[in-house]
């Protein structure tokens, strides 16, 4: 393996993709560094190995690659150019790979000029990340992308080369579209099963066993039907992120897209219905009547 594989890695933010990412590579023998805005969440990776770094800079210290996982641009142009962040006191010499879904341009615009950088469109939740079972698209030159290689097949089952910088982001993009449309018509034809008088659970089932489910909805078919939207696999918020970057990109294509518009709207409106930070399933609170409401 070449020294991208063998570490020392620093994963940069640890929420459920970032720890699992960091939790992977302990499993794999390959040291890490690791940073979170809020240090709480490095206490497990402490106790399992991980060095824990103060700030960015701190935490990319003498390593061959460092892993973005933050949530959107504005929080990955702080931890990349900000005070104490990556490129703080020069160039990085690692492979830099931002998995954080932002938008592609935004992904060119804040990498800059560094020789060696990727984007990673990660797809998978954090059981994937932690076992090694996740697909990588992946935007960047061929150069960095082969000195990456070991470490993304240390992380993933399916690793692709999609072409130049952005690449990753725009199939990454493309993919939670598809999912955010998917859930929520899953959720509008579960809301709309018990209005007309039908069992809930049993709806659920009938669907997700059908041939009209794709994997992600039988997967979140169970979210629905326990009615338990905490500990989330991909917040709301985050959804209503990506689905706004979705169509942007389609404006900029010139394409006018309608599903995608409307589910960006929806989600919107749940996160400023204070359901952001539950599951991106809990859409399905969204679309309920309020109370005094006439159906």
């Amino acid at each position: 393996m070449t020294r991208t594989a063998h570490g020392p890695v620093a994963v940069l933010g640890l929420g459920a993709m970032g720890a699992g990412l960091a939790h992977r590579l302990l499993d794999q023998g390959i040291p890490i560094r690791v940073w979170n805005r809020t240090p709480d969440r490095t206490a497990p990776l402490a106790q399992a190995g991980a060095h824990v770094a103060a700030h960015p800079a701190e935490a990319v210290a003498e390593t061959s690659a460092a892993i973005c996982v933050v949530a959107d641009g504005q929080a990955l142009g702080t931890v990349l150019r900000g005070p104490e962040g990556v490129l703080a006191h020069g160039p990085y010499p690692g492979t830099l790979l931002c998995a954080s879904t932002v938008a592609p341009e935004e992904v060119v615009q804040i990498a800059g000029d560094l020789p060696a950088a990727l984007d990673v469109g990660m797809l998978g939740n954090r059981d994937h990340a932690r076992d090694g079972e996740l697909r990588l698209f992946v935007g960047g030159t061929r150069e960095a992308f082969d000195a990456a290689g070991p470490l993304l097949r240390a992380l993933g089952k399916d690793v692709v080369h999609l072409g130049a910088l952005g690449s990753g982001m725009r199939m990454k993009l493309l993919l939670n579209l598809l999912m955010g449309i998917e859930v929520q018509a899953l959720a509008e034809a579960t809301e709309l099963a018990e209005a007309c008088g039908l069992d809930r659970q049993l709806v659920l089932k009938t669907v997700a066993g059908s041939g009209f489910a794709s994997p992600v909805m039988a997967f979140k078919s169970r979210r629905l039907a326990a009615g338990r939207f905490d500990e989330p696999d991909f917040r709301l918020r985050l959804m209503a992120k990506d689905l706004m970057l979705a169509t942007k990109q389609a404006a900029a294509a010139g394409l006018s897209l309608p599903l995608a518009t409307a589910a960006a709207e929806t989600h919107v409106r749940a996160t400023e219905q204070g359901l952001g930070d539950q599951d991106c399933a809990a859409i399905t609170r969204a679309l309920r009547p309020k109370p005094g409401t006439d159906t």
